[in-house]
């Protein structure tokens, strides 16, 4: 990425971090300890009267001539007008100017400003090498004014001599000196440069990173960009968002934001629209809940994306010339992917899923959406946590399942566990034998036959460990599924038979999203993670039973959508607040959120374990403060009563 030069016409155009350097470099002051006459300074004001106006050559000019007629001022007269073309486009232009300046007779930050434009002057001329020296001297010190021009030299020079890591690692430091479009373009590059590394020099230097080094997450953002999936670093939750304010008359929470008008765009019709259903009515009921807060809410104007991008797009587009202040959608990953490829997004966007295109989001976007890859790295760290490191993986054939298998397996591996085996049930079989037989599962020694009854006799015996027996596994192994509900309750009592009885760890989607204690019994003893909300296990959110009364598109497999509804509508008040703070969370319908360094939002789920057919949470209800504000809520993974739906959200 460079700076983006300034269009010639007129100064707005400037970028936000160019508008300082022209401010400050074009400045009239008149340069030099000696004194001016009256004529000098009034010149050198009309100089840089023509530089605001966005007249950069005609600056450049004027400077000239001051520096022609007081030779006292002359070399900062000279770096004046090569600024001038630098700003104007043309850095070649400043080469006679730039050869003739004495570097000694610069005063203050002049030197700094020098050496930069030397340095573009030499990546023009593709001399990197004269570049990188001049961008990397220990001695001199760069004010804070002009750190992002140095980085963004420094890294052009980098990447033109090869280091691609160098140059990623420089981009990284100069994220933090931009917004806008140029923190976005620099974001590109900085993973553009990532990627022209191959995938095991990225792993290396991923695994010898610390934890809080900030390359470990753009070598890891590098790395699902190039098809690998990778651990990522569980969420951070210290402190639930803001503290009450007194005095408010509302009860609303430090960080809260509310703007004036909110668009919602959804498709209203087509393959999507049961879940857009679900979403919507889930958004309105946090709506109409959050009037108790007596805190300010948004006028909300639903715009109908038509199912299609281009719809999204048009949708997006017509919702900014109406006034809307937050964009919440669109849905379809699609969508998502269509919008944040857009040149320029005027307002800011909280997106319903994630791109399809692994792209990061826009600087002023915010992705939220219902990621298998999510319940499969929390069910490897429950593991790791109740003492089980080896791991039967067996899932369904659909993509959810895949997906969250693969991030089991990162995750697992990065833990420190090992994965034994891997199958996939058909999606027509309803016999499992041979593929249980063919995994070599351990057979619990306190039920097996002799070993030449057994299915398999080269099996190794294991210790007595039971999925049905609360508390911590006996044994070190255990199997984790993802798979809906008719296939589990298929799986599970043939593990039985074959005299398995390794503790089984499961997805959300094995459970239906309502009781069925007959159907269910089978699966007593397998522990899933879910939304707490639909087990009434977080506090100060309605409950789950109270609004499935009342609404049909609550009930079941629809409910972790409605509760994504929810989630999204109290999301809005608090987006900035959770991307400004690291490690704050708002407490949620389907766990915690909380945002990473990419606007990303992230959930953290509860555990639930059948027991006598019922799936209860472990643990009660979630211990956070008291919470007076409405049903603040996450995206629950899609259910397994909607299949459609699910992948449409995810």
């Amino acid at each position: 990425m460079r700076l983006r030069p300034v269009p010639r016409p007129s100064l707005p155009a400037l970028g936000p971090i160019l508008l300082l350097a022209a401010t400050l470099a074009l400045s009239s002051c008149v340069p030099g300890n000696t004194k001016s006459s009256p004529a000098e300074i009034s010149a050198s004001d009309s100089a840089a009267s023509l530089a605001r106006q966005g007249q950069f050559d005609q600056a450049a000019q004027a400077y000239l001539a001051l520096a022609a007629q007081y030779g006292g001022h002359a070399d900062r007269y000279q770096l004046l007008a090569a600024e001038a073309w630098r700003e104007e486009g043309r850095i070649e232009a400043a080469a006679p100017t730039l050869a003739q300046i004495r570097r000694a007779n610069l005063q203050g930050d002049d030197t700094v400003r020098f050496d930069l434009l030397r340095a573009d002057l030499a990546l023009r001329n593709h001399d990197a090498a004269t570049a990188l020296r001049l961008t990397t001297q220990p001695s001199v010190a760069v004010p804070d004014k002009l750190q992002a021009r140095l980085y963004e030299l420094r890294a052009r020079a980098q990447a033109a001599t090869g280091d691609h890591w160098g140059a990623a690692r420089t981009r990284v430091q100069m994220d933090d000196h931009l917004q806008g479009l140029d923190r976005a373009e620099n974001r590109k590059q900085i993973l553009a440069q990532l990627t022209q590394l191959d995938v095991a020099s990225l792993k290396q230097r991923a695994a010898a990173m610390k934890p809080d080094d900030r390359m470990l997450s753009w070598t890891n953002e590098a790395l699902t960009q190039l098809g690998v999936t990778v651990a990522q670093a569980p969420p951070s939750l210290q402190q639930p968002v803001g503290t009450l304010l007194p005095g408010t008359g509302a009860d609303v929470r430090e960080g809260y934001k509310m703007p004036a008008h909110v668009a919602l765009l959804l498709p209203e019709d087509g393959v999507y629209s049961a879940a857009s259903n679900a979403i919507l009515e889930g958004f309105f009921a946090a709506y109409a809940e959050s009037t108790r807060t007596h805190a300010p809410r948004a006028s909300v104007r639903i715009y109908d994306t038509q199912g299609s991008s281009d719809g999204a797009i048009k949708a997006y587009q017509q919702a900014a010339t109406d006034g809307a202040q937050l964009v919440v959608g669109p849905l379809t990953r699609g969508a998502v992917a269509a919008l944040f490829a857009q040149a320029k997004l005027p307002v800011p966007v909280l997106a319903l899923n994630h791109p399809d295109n692994r792209q990061l989001p826009a600087s002023n976007a915010s992705e939220f959406g219902l990621l298998p890859e999510t319940e499969g790295a929390q069910a490897a760290d429950h593991m790791i946590e109740r003492g089980v490191h080896q791991a039967y993986v067996v899932i369904s054939s659909d993509d959810f399942a895949q997906r969250a298998a693969n991030a089991f397996k990162a995750e697992l591996l990065a833990r420190g566990g090992d994965v034994a085996g891997m199958a996939t049930l058909p999606a027509d079989g309803t016999n499992y034998a041979n593929l249980i037989a063919s995994l070599h599962l351990p057979v619990t020694a306190a039920t097996a036959a002799p070993a030449t009854s057994t299915p398999d006799a080269s099996a190794p015996a294991a210790s007595a460990s039971t999925g049905a027996v609360a508390g911590a596994p006996a044994s070190d192994t255990g199997i984790f599924i993802s798979m809906r509900p008719n296939q589990a309750r298929l799986l599970l009592p043939q593990l039985q038979i074959a005299r398995i009885a390794l503790p089984v760890f499961a997805t959300s989607h094995v459970y239906a999203g309502s009781d069925n204690p007959t159907a269910d019994g089978d699966l007593n003893g397998v522990e899933f993670c879910d939304a707490p909300w639909l087990f009434d296990a977080q506090p100060g959110l309605p409950r789950h039973d109270d609004i499935a009364t009342l609404l049909p598109a609550a009930r079941d497999g629809n409910a972790r959508l409605f509760a994504f509804g929810m989630d999204a509508w109290n999301l809005v008040p608090y987006l900035d607040w959770l991307r400004n703070h690291p490690g704050s969370y708002l407490p949620g319908a389907s766990g915690q959120l909380t945002a990473d360094q990419f606007g990303r939002i992230r959930r953290v789920l509860i555990w639930a374990k059948f027991q006598n057919g019922l799936a209860r949470p472990l643990g009660g209800s979630l211990q956070v403060d008291d919470l007076p504000t409405p049903a603040t809520s996450t995206p629950a993974p899609a259910s397994s009563a909607q299949p459609a739906p699910a992948s449409s959200t995810r």
